[in-house]
Parts: structure tokens; sequence; C-alpha cells
């Protein structure tokens, strides 16, 4: 079969391009443009990259109209059900579920690798003691580039490997270090006897004058949440990793950037502004006043939680969180607490109010995940450090498959110039 072209033509020219069209598994076609310069002396315009692809990839697919989310081609559902964050992790690195004996091989380096070097734990007293969880996180990630410099040649395969290994490891200590730096309490080692969720909970909750033991379903449901956020394709945080990465930088570094990217209130902080606005809504008690005032367009008040700027069904990790989220609230019997009064109400009315139907506003997965962490007493600025750490794997996975693709380049944007034209320089005296 003859493969599909695309013929563009300039009208001011007449002269025309023939353009070679990409087919995926799954979703669009995609225009190879990359000819377009050369031939014709244009670039394409497209603010937020929301009509480009800029790499091939075969770890994640997205159809955001069907509401469809799949990791190397196992649908969300199932992997939530019969999965775990570890076999995710595992999954998403290598392309494919692994056997028993791969798993625990693969379990075991995660755990042999998950402390820090000594000289780590110095760093941060660096930081002032009311310092932001996230920008703890920044640094301390970027600083391990000159610790374990070592394995660090992006050409190496082996190398990589090792790197990977080293961030899913060590990311759960580095997270809970700087929660117990963020509240004066010592720091906790790992314990290589408990699996990778529960003793992040450990390092995050423990103290040494009593003994802790994570609640099952608190295993349960952050689990859940990291297998959820493990990865979601080419979002802001994963190709700022890309691009960082593109410079052939240590991919610590990268990872390191794509954190600061996911800090951000309209990325990563979402499930924090749904706690905040939960909060709003339960001091003044009155739902329906919300309800009405989100309902007009002329009031920018917004219902933080709802919708989703890729899912225009219902985001398929919402329907999968939900029911987690209705369990662990009846575990810990929180159902009668303002705050859960409020989100169960809203969550009903979204779901049957024709305005919020009709638009296809329903909870998506930061109304459910904040609700969760919430609940199980991770405190607000934590939320988006437990996103990082579960992203984590997503993003060495893609730089990972970035530094294998024959046609991955540096990363170079072009630009449309929309500046002053040529000006002559005017000495100072005659201005």
């Amino acid at each position: 079969m003859k493969p599909r072209t695309v013929t563009l033509t300039d009208n001011a020219t007449g002269k025309q391009i023939e353009l070679p069209v990409h087919e995926g598994q799954h979703g669009p076609a995609a225009i190879d443009i990359r000819t377009l310069y050369k031939e014709l002396g244009y670039f394409t315009y497209d603010p937020g990259f929301m009509s480009t692809a800029s790499c091939s990839s075969a770890i994640t697919y997205i159809d955001g109209d069907e509401g469809v989310l799949m990791y190397r081609g196992y649908p969300i559902e199932q992997l939530a059900e019969h999965s775990t964050y570890l076999e995710t992790c595992h999954l998403l690195l290598y392309g494919n579920l692994p056997s028993s004996d791969e798993l625990s091989k693969f379990s075991r380096i995660i755990k042999e690798h998950s402390m820090l070097h000594e000289a780590i734990r110095r760093f941060y007293g660096g930081f002032r003691h009311d310092a932001h969880p996230m920008a703890i996180m920044v640094g301390v990630v970027g600083a391990l580039s000159a610790f374990y410099h070592d394995n660090t040649d992006v050409h190496n395969p082996r190398h990589r490997e090792i790197s990977a290994h080293r961030l899913i490891s060590k990311m759960p200590t580095i997270a809970a270090w700087s929660y117990k730096y963020a509240t004066g309490q010592p720091f906790q080692y790992p314990d290589n006897n408990m699996g990778y969720t529960e003793n992040f909970l450990k390092m995050m909750f423990s103290v040494p004058t009593e003994e802790y033991k994570p609640n099952p379903i608190f295993v349960r449901a952050l689990d859940l949440i990291l297998i959820l956020h493990a990865d979601h394709e080419q979002n802001a945080s994963t190709s700022t990793v890309r691009l960082s990465g593109s410079s052939e930088a240590n991919p610590l570094a990268a990872v390191s950037a794509g954190i600061a990217s996911l800090w951000g209130p309209l990325h990563g902080g979402a499930n924090e502004k749904v706690i905040n606005m939960l909060e709003e809504i339960a001091r003044t008690g009155d739902v329906n006043q919300y309800v009405k005032r989100a309902k007009d367009k002329d009031d920018p008040f917004r219902l933080m939680g709802f919708g989703h700027r890729v899912y225009k069904n219902y985001d398929p990790r919402a329907k999968i969180i939900r029911k987690m989220c209705h369990e662990l609230l009846a575990e810990l019997g929180t159902e009668n607490q303002p705050l859960f009064d409020v989100a169960l109400e809203l969550e009903r009315i979204a779901t049957e109010d024709e305005y919020f139907v009709e638009r296809k506003l329903y909870p998506n997965v930061d109304f459910y995940s904040g609700i969760i962490l919430r609940a199980m007493g991770i405190p607000l600025n934590m939320f988006t450090v437990i996103f990082a750490l579960a992203r984590t794997v997503g993003w060495i996975s893609h730089w990972n498959e970035m530094m294998d693709d024959p046609e991955s380049r540096i990363g170079r944007p072009r630009q449309l110039y929309v500046g002053s034209a040529p000006r002559e320089y005017v000495p100072i005296e005659q201005r």
C-alpha cells in the first residue's frame, strides 16, 4: 500500500510540498513537517504544542475523548486492580510485565538502594526550617549527580539502568526526609523488610520513640495513587525531562527539572487546589452557593478537580480511585467531617446536575487523590511531592526511551518573532 502523504500548497507562490504521514498504533496520524522550513521557508505556530508530536513513544497512550489510558498497551483499569506500583515500574521501564523471578530481582534491587549518602542528609540542613518540601526535592534530586556521578554516561545502557534504579529507590527516602526536615522530626532510615509503599509511610510517620505499623488500607490507597500517577504521556513535566535530557544532561539533573515543572499549580499542584477549595466551601457550609458561582461565566470561581484538560470524557483514573476514596473514608469513619461532607456533596451534584453532565465536568483523579491524602493525614505541601515520587518512573522511562531513539535531537523549538523591526543604535545623549 502506498504510504499516506499530505500535500501543502503555498497560495502565495503556488509551490507545493508533499509531507509524509506517520501512523501510530492508536490515535491520530502525524504529519511529518521536518522538511517544511527547508522547502517552503515556514515554521508551524502551535502555542503549548497542542497539535505537535515532539517525539514517538511506546510507553503510554491516552485517548481523551474516549477516556482511555494505557501503560505499554495495558489498560489502567487492569493494572490498578491487579498490579502493584513496583510491578508497574518494571512495566514502564522495561516494556513488559515481569515474571515472578524478574519482579523479585527488581524489587530487591530497589530495596537495597534506598539509602542515601550520609552527606546528603547534611545537605538538608542548608534549607530554611519552613522550606516547601518541593523546593527541597528540586535541590536534593539535582544534588544527587554530585554524589552518584560514576554511572551517568547517557550513551551506556547499563549506566542508564543504574540511574533509573537509583531514582526509583531513593525518591521515597528523599521525599520522606523533606517532610521530616520541615516538621523538625528525626530522619527515619529505609527498612528493607517492608514493601515500597509501606516503607515510605514508615519513613514519613514513624518516630524513634514509638512502634509504627502502616494501616493496610493506607498502603493500598497510596500504592493505587502511585500507579495512577506513574505516567501520563507527554505532559509538561515529562516534556521538561525530555527537553533537559536532549542536551545529554545527566538523568538526575533532568528529573530535577521535571520536579520543578511538576510543582506548578496547573500541573502537580492541582490536588492541593482541590483541598483549598473544599476548605473554603466547608467554612461557609453553603455548597449550593459555590455550585451556582461555578455555573456563572462572569464569576472567576471555578470548581477545582472537575473536568480535565486531556479527558473530554470521564477521567479513567477517577473511576478507579473513587471506589478507594469511599472505602478509605468508610474505614476511617470520616464521612461526617465537614470537609469530606462537602466533597461527597460536590461529587453527587457533578454526577447528577445537568449543567455538569452536559459539559462532562466529572470529578477527576486530582479530586479523589486530594481527599485520600488528606484523610491519611498527609499535609497539603506534601501532595505534589508524592506526585513526584509516583511520576519518577515515568520520567526516567521517557528519558531512557529518548536516549535510545536514533531520531532524537536536542530540543530547539522555533518562535514567531513579533518584536521591533531593525533599528539603529542611538547614543544616550541623543535619545
